[in-house]
């Protein structure tokens, strides 16, 4: 299995790290370790940055803001290493973090470091080597559903995290903060913005529960078992860990869930082979939920359009500091396209009423 695993590579041009800096940094924190300094890069991933670092035979992952961001609520380092320092005894999945640097000397931006997780991590179609068939689509779409639902279950407050969000008026606080983004990064005239905004604010249920929220769930943030790809092993990126409505939550799973009856262009810009036979179907996901959390779900159509928009907004977000030159990445040139179908999925949604 060891093919399918997330392999670090060459750091691209205008990400490298300030090694003169860093290196320094790193031995007086792990003075055990005298060994070289080897950088390498996650290649995949739109937002935060992530590198392989080792130090000597010492292996960590560094993650740092992307460089010429300044959407300080969406790249907050310290924020996210504190829920993980209270995350991961209560769920095993999030990764175990060592230490935090808020010293903006060393890589002129705050970072942290944490333990790597090995696995598998699945991205449009599994690798062509991996066996995938129909039982196993099925048991790993259960097994990534329950997941967000252990999740979904912590309490909270017990672990140290109560005050990381204001569940009160979150749904509304969502829907104009998204709406507001868009409009500061906006770089083509998006006809659907309009309309899926109007339906939003006309139809915004009065909310749920609240509970530990990842923001971002999807099949490419988790890392499955290399002897068993059923078993999710790892949940990345927490830059947008709240406390908030669990329902949008499950939400933005359901943007990144494409039917295998979806319209074509959906289909080619899909997060996971949630298309191949044996996968569970979005409406398949929202009633093993309600089955498995007791919460009401009649306004998933509002979560699914809404959530559609944000990952629209945040994709819309890169591709504006892409066209600022704020990156050279050139994966970000296509990325209007991408927006183009998910407001276009979103207005479906609305206009559908399901999900």
């Amino acid at each position: 299995m060891a093919d399918f695993q997330d392999q670090p590579s060459s750091v691209r041009a205008g990400e490298e790290l300030d090694t003169a800096k860093l290196e320094p940094f790193l031995r007086a924190n792990f003075s055990d370790e005298n060994g070289p300094l080897r950088i390498q890069q996650f290649p995949s991933g739109h937002s935060n940055l992530t590198y392989s670092v080792r130090l000597g035979s010492r292996q960590f992952v560094l993650r740092r803001p992307p460089f010429g961001a300044n959407i300080k609520s969406a790249h907050d380092m310290g924020r996210e290493f504190r829920v993980l320092s209270q995350l991961h005894a209560v769920y095993p999945a999030a990764p175990q973090v060592i230490l935090s640097c808020d010293d903006l000397s060393v890589l002129g931006a705050p970072f942290y470091l944490m333990e790597p997780i090995k696995g598998v991590i699945l991205r449009k179609d599994p690798p062509a080597d991996l066996k995938f068939p129909a039982l196993t689509a099925r048991r790993l779409s259960e097994a990534f559903l329950d997941n967000l639902v252990r999740l979904h279950n912590l309490d909270y407050a017990a672990i140290g995290l109560g005050d990381l969000g204001r569940p009160e008026g979150y749904l509304e606080r969502q829907v104009r903060g998204w709406t507001e983004r868009y409009a500061r990064s906006q770089t083509h005239d998006f006809p659907e913005v309009k309309e899926v905004t109007r339906w939003m604010k006309e139809h915004m249920p009065s909310g749920c529960d609240a509970a530990v929220i990842h923001n971002d769930y999807k099949y490419d943030n988790v890392v499955l078992n290399s002897d068993d790809i059923t078993e999710i092993v790892g949940v990345l990126d927490w830059e947008m860990a709240t406390i908030g409505d669990p329902l949008s939550d499950l939400g933005t799973a359901l943007a990144y869930w494409v039917d295998a009856d979806d319209p074509q262009e959906l289909k080619e810009v899909r997060w996971g082979p949630t298309t191949y036979p044996g996968s569970m179907t979005r409406r398949e996901l929202v009633e093993r939920y309600a089955q498995k959390t007791g919460r009401h779900i009649s306004s998933m159509d509002f979560y699914l359009v809404f959530a559609r928009f944000k990952v629209a907004v945040i994709i819309q977000q890169i591709y504006y500091r892409y066209r600022l030159g704020l990156t050279t990445d050139e994966r970000f040139a296509s990325m209007p396209r991408l927006t183009t179908v998910l407001l276009r999925a979103s207005l479906r949604a609305a206009e559908a009423g399901k999900v």
